[in-house]
């Protein structure tokens, strides 16, 4: 029976969230951020005979043709596509078909999706194999499930066969999974553990291999939950990726997740520069001591975050970073003070988000018991949502949390915050202008420095940089362009930006 079988992989859709981009993609004719990197590797482990298809729906719609030419479709999403998942997961069985679901939004909370066949849940190295054995034999089960971490070294590369690389503004690859620390609203550890699995430094420049040859130049996210998480790890991977960069000219630039202990390591910030890493996300949450006890972020209550965001963007890369509001333990001062240490550190990428209770997180369990859980969570980082009983007074939360969206994206908030950064930005990044940097800049004169309200600040933005920082000349028109899609983001929860 497998023999024959057309698989029909679906990405859910996107809405239109703050990490979507949606509306800067237009500035580099690119439909999405980042390609599904989960079902990509999915493919490399089913069946080589089987027929394979993979359709992004945030790329183009799901026709029924698709469905109709499929056996059996698998489907992976996170949270924040859930609605989207369960809308195809109905025209699937609807026409017909078998489906299959997993990846992380399956995995906490299956159990409120209808019409699914069969659920491959946790990581599919280990419940894949499973569900394929019975499939073969005809007895395969509703759900399957492990705890077992797999060994990552044994991780198929990822089918890229399957997509068209001049979509999307970044390619993703993985190097490691799990995180050492264990923040109360985190899923990671759920998901992929607190012992960091790393792969061997080999199996990462053979994926680097196989995008360069397959073409593409720019960005790669490496999407570890912690990159630094094992540093042992990553400083023997290192090494090699730096010789492999110099090697084919340096065609890639790098984005990654960190912890705040990566501002304690010179010589690791200096590697990870050398290599070309420009763009590092940091879970900063909140200037609060007690809200950071609160939620277990012991990692930043011993660090001044101030001197650890400017140690890091001195060595070259911009910190992209993310924040909360809705601590039990915050007080009403709270959005006043974000505010202030958000526009300090020069964070232009600031991802706010009211606190929001994840599926078996320590933080739901918390709630749950305290009688205080109201909902799952709706995945949209800055949508204004709650799904639990706030301590604070929920309308004065909400009023609060607003105020600060309103207030950091503002044309005079962050344009401060660019100069705040340059001063402090030492740029090393090592990459060729492409033929799309150069569209993106005349799009950004014609749409920012003509039609937009911004015109003043883009200009004097453009001219400073030019003449003071020459070096961070793409990285200021990048950050001008992301306030087009920030300020989208904003004005969704009726507030003016």
């Amino acid at each position: 029976m497998l023999a024959y079988m057309k698989a029909l992989l679906v990405y859910p859709e996107y809405p239109d969230t703050f990490w979507s981009f949606r509306h800067a993609l237009k500035f580099v004719s690119r439909k999405a951020a980042l390609p599904p990197l989960g079902l990509l590797t999915v493919a490399s482990m089913l069946p080589k005979r089987w027929k394979k298809k993979l359709i992004d729906a945030n790329i183009r719609s799901l026709r029924d043709e698709d469905i109709a030419w499929a056996d059996i479709v698998f489907i992976g999403a996170m949270i924040v596509q859930s609605k989207s998942a369960q809308e195809i997961i109905n025209r699937c069985k609807s026409l017909g078909k078998t489906v299959v679901a997993g990846g992380p939004t399956f995995t906490t909370q299956y159990r409120k999706f209808k019409n699914v066949d069969h659920f491959v849940l946790n990581e599919a190295e280990v419940t894949m194999p499973l569900f394929l054995r019975d499939l073969a034999k005809g007895k395969s089960r509703h759900c399957y499930s492990s705890m077992i971490r797999p060994d990552v070294t044994k991780t198929p590369l990822p089918d890229w066969s399957l997509i068209n690389f001049k979509e999307y503004t970044t390619m993703a690859v993985q190097f490691s999974r799990g995180c050492p620390f264990n923040c109360e609203f985190c899923d990671i550890v759920i998901m992929n553990g607190r012992i960091p699995r790393a792969k061997k430094p080999e199996q990462l420049i053979a994926e680097m291999q196989i995008l360069y040859d397959k073409g593409w130049r720019g960005a790669v996210f490496i999407v570890d939950d912690n990159f630094i998480g094992n540093k042992i790890n990553v400083k023997k991977m290192l090494p090699l990726l730096i010789e492999w960069q110099k090697k084919h000219k340096y065609p890639f630039k790098f984005i990654t997740e960190a912890s705040t202990n990566l501002a304690d390591d010179t010589e690791l910030m200096k590697q990870m520069s050398i290599a070309n890493f420009y763009n590092v996300f940091l879970g900063l949450e909140t200037p609060s001591l007690d809200g950071l006890n609160e939620c277990g972020k012991f990692q930043n209550v011993k660090r001044d975050l101030t001197k650890v965001v400017q140690t890091i963007q001195k060595h070259g890369m911009q910190v992209m970073g993310g924040f909360i509001v809705g601590f039990d333990t915050d007080p009403e001062s709270i959005f006043e003070a974000q505010i202030k240490f958000i526009q300090k550190i020069g964070v232009v990428t600031a991802m706010v988000g009211l606190l929001n209770a994840a599926p078996k997180t320590r933080l739901w369990q918390r709630l749950k018991k305290e009688k205080r859980l109201l909902a799952g969570p709706s995945g949209e980082n800055t949508d204004g949502s709650l799904n639990f009983i706030p301590k604070m007074d929920k309308e004065k939360l909400v009023e609060g949390y607003k105020r600060i969206l309103s207030t950091i994206y503002s044309k005079k908030h962050y344009y401060k915050r660019i100069d705040t950064f340059l001063k402090n930005y030492q740029p090393t990044v090592k990459s060729k202008l492409s033929l799309g940097d150069v569209k993106a800049f005349l799009r950004s004169i014609w749409r920012i420095g003509i039609l937009s309200e911004d015109r003043l600040m883009y200009w004097r933005l453009i001219i400073k940089t030019l003449f003071q920082k020459r070096k961070a000349f793409g990285t200021a028109v990048e950050m001008a362009i992301y306030r087009q899609h920030f300020g989208k983001i904003v004005q969704r929860l009726s507030i003016p930006c």
